[in-house]
């Protein structure tokens, strides 16, 4: 096995014995990156030398008793690193430097982990293909003429394309389970509150979550015990203690009950191929000695729309800060006042995506109309909340597919929204309750992966993770990627 295509596991071991150090891990990788890059796009901002020199540094520590120390990784542009640009994708940010590094990535520096740059993004998280961002659009690394899935494509494409050893990306309605399934790892969107978002470039307060996106289960537990936990630096942070993720996973599924949303497997949304892939993936389990029953979520139908609502009104909040005065870019074109200014500013600054859901959501919470749409979304968001509540009376956890269909093709449905956001029917609804959720591969279909999505009860990451692991070792759906993928 090449180095580039080690898993934090494995190359933790060879550090471990001095069979490798982090500077020839580190330097494979930065090869492999200049290997891939024309084709897949992953990345906007690539650090070579800020990466060599903490695998220098990490190398004369030698002490690589934390799986992490010397393992190369990359974060989603909208995550702050101190001294890296941070752009969100967009040209409102385009020369942005932070001066100080968002939590998770100051625990992972903590930890000697290795940063290789920021990975691409559909245009300050809005999207689900990667392809609004103002710098390029990424490519699918099993079909490059396929779309990677949104908004973290850039992290996603990054580890399966073996670009990275593990990412980060951020999740406000399915931003990392979407693109995990679409490029066939894993990814983990934690409970809401779980990690810790200081740092990280806001789109929806109230649903924005900072995860993992890797080659397997157990990376995935690895890199969460590192990043979740209280920060003072963010009052929504829990202080529920932390798990050790990775002592929790066992092959031992036996006896567990899981529900499976029949609103879900079987709308006409989803193709017969995933729904067939997500039916062998119960089979398995139930050899496992699971009980799987069909359930109903019975307000599932109103999620999308409550999510919609609930994503342009305080997106267009967030949005608001940049405007050329306070934050990011400032027109050079005359301008009559400072009402002209904005309009000018924000008009070249922002792309169509953004403008699209600022305009939805400033009319969408405007006095006349917020107990109309906001206030009622809010609601729906409350039932749905209990219905996932009752479902957790009865079953440990809850299977869906991630994603409706598998990547579709570049340009596709760009210009209706709507249509777009239904490659989110699965896994938005799991951010409207704050839930934990993880996707990983459970079959392809036509050369593609497929994702299986499993959901849990708040904070109890311990046991998706085990859920996952248990059906990861039962199959080789994870290591196809390194023989079947076009680069």
């Amino acid at each position: 096995m090449k180095l580039h295509e080690l898993t934090i596991k494995k190359a933790n071991e060879l550090l471990k014995k001095k069979e490798i150090t982090a500077q020839e891990l580190t330097e494979d990788i930065l090869n492999r990156i200049d290997e891939c890059e024309s084709k897949i796009g992953a990345y906007v901002t690539i650090d070579k030398e800020g990466a060599l020199k903490s695998a220098k540094s990490t190398d004369e520590k030698a002490d690589f008793t934390d799986p992490l120390a010397g393992i190369p990784m990359s974060a989603k542009d909208n995550i702050c690193t101190k001294n890296l640009k941070t752009t969100c994708c967009s040209r409102m940010l385009e020369n942005f430097v932070p001066p100080y590094d968002a939590t998770v990535i100051s625990k992972l520096r903590e930890r000697n982990a290795i940063i290789l740059g920021k990975t691409n993004m559909d245009e300050f998280a809005i999207g689900s293909s990667t392809q609004t961002s103002f710098f390029h659009t990424t490519q699918n690394p099993w079909d490059l003429s396929r779309v990677p899935g949104g908004s973290s494509g850039g992290s996603a494409a990054a580890v399966a394309s073996d670009e990275c050893i593990y990412a980060l990306g951020s999740d406000t309605g399915g931003s990392v389970r979407q693109p995990a399934s679409y490029c066939g790892v894993v990814g983990l969107k934690p409970t809401y509150g779980r990690v810790s978002r200081f740092g990280v470039a806001s789109l929806a307060a109230t649903m924005d979550t900072i995860g993992p996106i890797t080659k397997n289960v157990t990376d995935c537990a690895i890199v969460l015990s590192a990043i979740a936990g209280q920060d003072s630096f963010d009052p929504t942070s829990s202080d529920i203690p932390v798990d050790n993720y990775l002592q929790k996973l066992k092959n031992d599924v036996k006896g567990l009950k899981i529900g499976i949303p029949k609103e879900l497997l079987y709308h006409e949304a989803v193709s017969k191929d995933v729904k067939d892939a997500v039916l062998n993936a119960i089979k398995v389990y139930e050899d496992l000695g699971c009980i799987c029953e069909e359930i109903s979520l019975k307000n599932a139908e109103y999620a999308m729309s409550a999510y919609l609502v609930t994503l342009a009104a305080e997106a267009s909040s967030e949005l608001g800060q940049y405007d050329g005065i306070r934050y990011g870019y400032r027109t050079s074109s005359d301008y009559q006042d400072l009402k002209d200014f904005y309009k000018k500013t924000r008009g070249e600054g922002f792309g169509f995506d953004v403008k699209w859901h600022i305009i939805l959501g400033t009319y969408l919470s405007d006095e006349k109309y917020y107990d109309k749409y906001y206030l009622k979304a809010q609601k729906i968001r409350t039932i749905i909340k209990k219905d996932f509540d009752e479902a957790f009376k009865k079953y440990d956890f809850l299977i869906t597919p991630t994603t409706p269909t598998t990547a579709f093709k570049i340009g596709e449905s760009s210009d209706d929204p709507f249509k777009m956001h239904m490659n989110d029917l699965c896994v938005s609804i799991v951010n409207l309750a704050g839930l934990p959720a993880i996707s990983l591969p459970c079959g392809f279909s036509k050369g593609l992966p497929v994702g299986l999505q499993i959901i849990g009860k708040a904070f109890d990451e311990a046991g998706i993770l085990q859920v996952a692991y248990a059906f990861e070792q039962n199959n080789d759906y994870h290591t196809r990627r390194i023989k079947e993928r076009m680069v």
